[in-house]
């Protein structure tokens, strides 16, 4: 299968370089899926620019409301008592919609003003962004792989004398998921809980990250994959016992088999796993996961599931079956052999 392709550390390390030897493009480009990243970039090209809020060479825009006349007014002033000018533009837009106007002023020659865009989407056929990938650098912050991620991980907890294994890391990333901000946060927790003790364990990340029902909801279904009815049972009854709703239990099970359908549908025509991870909306080092469940069933089993659960759903909400009972019906429907 092919994997998914990513110039992100070049470009990184291109960053990390100008920065360290002062030599600044006129553009920076900082987007993607990943807000930590994009952040963590963004205020690491301000302050390496000295783009002090207090400073009067500094100027933020944000939203999609800017005036692309007024941020070229702007750019055109002289610095004051400096040799830079830096305007900051976030979420602007401009690279998802096109901006003609601040496109052709890239494209002409500045010589003390710095622009760093930060957008989530961009569209690669926009002259803005054709414009600044031809002076300056366009970085996609995206969502990083899970070898990428473990690393990151590692090298994080090591900083604070800490060690975890790779399969400690991998059931960490399927408790908290892979938006970095949140990993981070819950590393944080990690360190604190394991003060006097150098390895973080599974048992640790079970007792203090978040992620409770998810991981739990996996389990349940891993059960029902597997034809294991009384476990996915127990495992219910100890989500209620928990106090969590039985209407965001079927909600999660419902949704758990659509990924099933979707990921065994498309890897029935031969998509790679990034593509398939695009596709269901889940993280690329689920896909293997999903696959697995989703080969216990049939396509016609499939979507019989779903039924199931859209029609138990509908009972509850007429007034014709107890929702807690309607779970448990569909868990049982699921895994009759």
């Amino acid at each position: 299968m092919a994997t998914k392709t990513t110039d992100f550390p070049v470009k990184q390390r291109q960053l990390n370089d100008d920065i360290k030897n002062g030599t600044f493009k006129q553009c920076y480009l900082i987007y993607g899926d990943e807000a930590y990243l994009r952040l963590q970039n963004r205020d690491k090209l301000v302050k390496a620019l000295g783009g002090d809020s207090s400073s009067m060479n500094f100027t933020r825009y944000e939203g999609d409301q800017i005036n692309p006349a007024e941020v070229i007014d702007m750019a055109e002033t002289m610095p004051f008592l400096s040799d830079k000018r830096v305007i900051l533009i976030e979420n602007s837009g401009f690279f998802k919609n096109g901006c003609p106007l601040l496109a052709d002023y890239l494209k002409s020659k500045i010589e003390t003003t710095y622009f760093i865009f930060i957008e989530k989407e961009v569209d690669k056929r926009k002259d803005i962004f054709k414009a600044v990938s031809k002076i300056g650098l366009e970085m996609n912050c995206d969502t990083q792989d899970e070898d990428t991620l473990k690393r990151w991980i590692a090298g994080k907890l090591s900083a604070e004398g800490k060690k975890i294994t790779s399969r400690a890391a991998t059931f960490f990333l399927e408790r908290v998921g892979t938006d970095m901000s949140n990993i981070s946060t819950e590393i944080e927790k990690l360190v604190c809980y394991c003060m006097d003790r150098e390895e973080v364990t599974e048992e640790d990340i079970n007792a203090v990250c978040a992620g409770w029902l998810t991981s739990r909801i996996f389990a349940m279904t891993d059960a029902i994959a597997s034809q294991e009815q009384k476990k996915a049972i127990d495992l219910y009854y100890d989500l209620l016992a928990l106090k969590e709703p039985p209407a965001k239990i079927l909600a999660l099970i419902t949704r758990q088999f659509n990924i099933m359908l979707q990921v065994k549908e498309m890897s029935s025509n031969h998509k790679d796993r990034a593509q398939i991870a695009s596709g269901a909306g889940i993280a690329p080092f689920l896909v293997g996961k999903y696959e697995n469940w989703a080969r216990g069933y049939t396509f016609e089993q499939l979507r019989d599931a779903l039924e199931l659960c859209a029609s138990n759903d509908e009972a509850v909400k007429t007034g014709k079956l107890d929702y807690v009972i309607s779970v448990e019906m569909v868990i049982i429907g699921t895994t009759r052999k």
